[in-house]
């Protein structure tokens, strides 16, 4: 993925090895700002992804240039941008859930997405979060959408249940990333031990690479489906998804209550069955100390229904993100600013699962 143009030397100096995505609008406008129009009236906020060939980078992305409006926009009810005036929004390439919370602790991202256990796991300084302090200061804006907990392997070859896993050369995922820590749950909760296989912890794209050569036999991929790097591999050899369902997952649900039952549907990456699994939402987070103002019109502009068609034409994933489910069973307290929009729009209910109501238009 190539760096932005014209704005890039603009943006807060980041690590090398990051990638970001402006939002596109913002990029073409603030080629033509007048110096100090730039420099007085633009926000940035960056957003951290995931890998890109997950599933985190090209939502992050499409998130970005739906809530970007930098100076000069059209105005949103003549076919522009419906963003945050004065915001720019970039989608910052990380290593996943983990890594992202460890931004927002240290300021380094504005917002982040993560999965909902490992959101709460920060905010209470326990499961893969235990020995730190609790990150008591972890807001969100809102459950986005159901990620799947995928494993995949080769056609062809003999592995059909977790157990088949012993021995083999398997990919658990990156550290620093929320696949990772998926990967141990479901290992542990289906009575595998690490040490009884030859781990890897690959990227994803790495880890499809190397299953394509038969230098692997499985990867742990956890993502909305269809995830980039699974769709890549599946173009290049025939795959199957093993099914994470059976008395342990209902064990692990019980005990993890943000894992929810999910079906991949037959024929989301080519040939291969519909296949039961385990699903964690994934959601965007903020700080506590972050403007209530900003993240009001954050959270507007996120739900805003050209948002929703932006969403539905860039990724498939983009038709699951729905408002009246935002707030049902977010991991840890809403942002002030993000609570006070749903409120506004008729959305009764809170982490609780109070009854909702769809938002007024």
């Amino acid at each position: 993925m190539p760096r932005a143009g014209a704005n890039t030397r603009l943006l807060p100096k980041g690590p090398s090895r990051r990638h970001v995505l402006a939002g596109l609008a913002g990029s073409l406008l603030l080629s033509g700002l007048p110096g100090r129009l730039a420099a007085q009236d633009i926000r940035y906020f960056r957003i951290g992804t995931g890998t890109t060939s997950g599933t985190y980078f090209p939502i992050g992305g499409l998130i970005a240039n739906a809530i970007s409006n930098p100076p000069g926009s059209r105005p949103c009810d003549r076919g522009g941008s419906c963003g945050v005036p004065g915001l720019i929004v970039v989608a910052q390439a990380t290593l996943g859930s983990v890594e992202n919370i460890e931004l927002l602790r240290s300021g380094g991202v504005e917002a982040g997405l993560a999965q909902a256990d490992i959101a709460y796991w920060a905010y209470t300084g326990t499961g893969t979060f235990t020995g730190k302090p609790p990150f008591e200061a972890l807001r969100s804006i809102g459950m986005l959408y159901s990620e799947a907990l995928q494993l995949v392997v080769r056609a062809d070859g003999d592995l059909h249940t977790i157990a088949d896993l012993k021995g083999r050369a398997v990919s658990l995922g990156e550290e620093g990333s929320g696949t990772l820590v998926e990967a141990r749950q479901i290992l542990d909760a289906f009575g595998v031990k690490e040490a009884e296989m030859k781990p890897a912890y690959l990227k994803p794209g790495t880890a499809a690479d190397r299953l394509a050569k038969n230098e692997l036999d499985g990867f742990f991929m956890v993502g909305g489906w269809p995830v980039a790097a699974v769709s890549d591999v599946a173009a290049r050899v025939p795959i199957r998804l093993l099914p994470l369902d059976g008395e342990m997952a209902d064990r692990l649900r019980a005990r993890q209550r943000f894992y929810t039952e999910l079906t991949i549907p037959a024929d989301t990456y080519p040939g291969v069955a519909a296949t039961p699994t385990l699903g964690v939402g994934a959601e965007l987070l903020v700080r506590a100390d972050r403007d209530p103002d900003l993240i009001h019109g954050v959270t507007k502009a996120l739900w805003h229904e050209n948002t929703r068609r932006l969403l539905i034409e860039g990724h498939p994933k983009g038709r699951s993100f729905d408002p009246t489910k935002a707030i049902a069973n977010v991991s840890v307290p809403l942002h002030p600013g993000a609570e006070r929009y749903y409120r506004e729009v008729g959305l009764a209910g809170n982490a609780a699962n109070e009854p909702t109501s769809g938002p007024s238009q």
